[in-house]
């Protein structure tokens, strides 16, 4: 995917920004699908600092499409006790500057997913523009770690990328073994 993105903003320059931050809203309203191939792609056409601050202008926009989309629709749906994480919950509950903070945290936190903080704060009494602007300052400090990583490693020669790969496989198997086999020894 990210090699097709590359193309089409070299292909379609003058469409290359407008492209990149339609697809940062589509990500952000599926909720589910990573953006780090974006990430990616807009590093290697814009630059370091050019491509996350794109990214940054993506997520931001996104975010605030996905929560204006889900509280429009799933707000009247919405059961405030389906939520099971305790910060969520206590976003439920949340206004004002408290919220702000807590979805600045939310944001910045590695495991939360975002769609799900989206979702959580569209359900909310929180303001779109709290949620917007406490969003995007949280999502600075998560992109610049993830554009960081990512142009790393697009620095990287075969070897360096051929040890990262290996490397995750590696972590990879190990994790599915340790769901796939809990009853079991690893080592017999």
């Amino acid at each position: 995917m990210q090699s097709e993105v590359i193309e089409f903003f070299i292909a379609y320059p003058q469409y290359a920004i407008l492209f990149s931050l339609v697809i940062s809203i589509i990500i952000s309203i599926a909720g589910v699908i990573p953006s780090v191939f974006l990430t990616a792609a807009n590093l290697i056409v814009f630059g370091f600092w050019e491509g996350m601050l794109l990214s940054v202008l993506g997520e931001s926009l996104g975010a605030y499409v996905s929560f204006i989309l889900y509280r429009k629709g799933l707000r009247k749906f919405a059961l405030q006790k389906s939520v099971n994480h305790k910060y969520l919950q206590r976003l439920l509950k949340t206004e004002g500057r408290d919220a702000f903070f807590l979805i600045i945290g939310l944001r910045i936190f590695p495991f939360m997913p975002s769609g799900l903080v989206t979702l959580t704060a569209a359900v909310s009494n929180v303001s779109a523009v709290i949620f917007v602007i406490a969003s995007s300052i949280g999502k600075v400090p998560a992109l610049f770690i993830e554009a960081y990583s990512v142009y790393q490693v697009i620095q990287w020669n075969g070897s360096g990328k051929m040890f990262l790969m290996i490397a995750s496989i590696i972590i990879l198997i190990y994790i599915l073994r340790k769901i796939f086999f809990k009853d079991t020894d690893l080592y017999s």
